[in-house]
């Protein structure tokens, strides 16, 4: 058989064992997932448990909780017994990983970790063992057949013990109702968490927003860019809504044409009216798009009442590397 056979083998194996999984899953998950929700509900946390291979897939579970606005951490079950069991806080629930459920290490730990958990989930492969006999609730892992060819190395436990936590994570997520601007809040140094930024998260205001009068000359609304540091001005009508904008094109152009007498002249005779404009709570990579598609290098923000609120120049979405 070709190596790219056996490969394809593996693959269906943990395949064929992630479907029965799936069957498996009904009430207990339910009330494992319950009982996570209250704990992070109490501002508790989740701990995360496992030997061997199966601590490796309880790192990435927490990791994942973690990234998930679930606070998880990972308590190694031999160095729990000497000394790390003080990161475990009253009503906090542990989450306990091991397929065999018979690990020397972790029985000797349970009943220490039962008297300060307020509540404990084991996912295993074996729910009648020492660990499931311990827990509150039982996830049922078990795999008919491993996808190593011997049948002894974790390939299709492991894969469905990590399948299992994916999915405690995400249905997790949904109960809690977290959404993709918390997801953007907690990954501020990751493209995607930067993708996921609002417009309200890099447009600039207060005084880095250059707001002048229609009735305002030219001079006044380049003063007003200078102190902003901006290429544009924003035009507002007496009741504050947007006019027009100015940007330092529309001066050189005029200066042209015009010469001395520009300075005599309302930014309203100037002015690009009716500016492209964006809300405050679109996508920052909106933005992106209306720069690229209007070969524009400034965007005004409005409100719902058309009154600016903010500027967005291309330079700032440069900065954040989202071009």
């Amino acid at each position: 058989m070709k190596f790219s056979q056996q490969a394809r083998e593996v693959i269906r194996c943990e395949i064929r064992e992630l479907e029965a999984l799936a069957d498996r899953v009904g009430e207990d998950f339910d009330r494992a997932l319950e009982l996570l929700r209250q704990a992070l509900e109490r501002r508790n946390k989740i701990i995360v448990c496992g030997v061997g291979k199966s601590d490796h897939i309880g790192q990435k579970l927490a990791a994942t909780l973690n990234s998930t606005g679930a606070p998880a951490v990972v308590l190694h079950a031999q160095n729990a017994l000497h000394g790390d069991l003080g990161i475990v806080s009253s009503g906090d629930v542990a989450l306990v990983l091991s397929y065999s459920g018979e690990t020397g290490e972790l029985i000797t730990l349970l009943p220490h970790l039962r008297r300060f958990a307020g509540g404990m989930i084991g996912i295993t492969g074996h729910p009648q063992s020492a660990l499931g006999r311990a827990c509150d609730v039982v996830l049922d892992a078990r795999v008919e057949r491993e996808a190593c060819p011997l049948n002894l190395a974790p390939t299709s436990s492991s894969t469905a013990m990590l399948v299992m936590g994916d999915a405690l994570a995400m249905v997790l997520l949904r109960a809690r109702g977290f959404r993709s601007e918390d997801f953007a809040a907690l990954h501020p140094g990751g493209s995607l968490g930067q993708r996921l930024l609002k417009v309200a998260d890099v447009m600039r205001t207060g005084d880095r927003l250059p707001l002048v009068a229609g009735s305002a000359g030219v001079m006044e609304a380049i003063r007003a860019m200078s102190r902003a540091r901006s290429g544009a001005a924003v035009v507002v009508d007496a009741d504050g809504r947007l006019a027009g904008v100015f940007t330092h094109g529309d001066f050189a152009r005029s200066w042209q044409a015009g010469g001395q007498a520009l300075a005599a002249r309302p930014l309203s005779e100037l002015m690009t009216p009716t500016p492209i404009t964006i809300g405050a709570d679109r996508l920052a990579v909106e933005a992106l798009k209306i720069f690229e598609q209007h070969r524009i290098d400034d965007l005004i923000v409005v409100d719902g009442d058309d009154r600016p609120v903010g500027l967005i120049d291309t330079q700032d979405l440069s900065r954040l590397r989202l071009v």
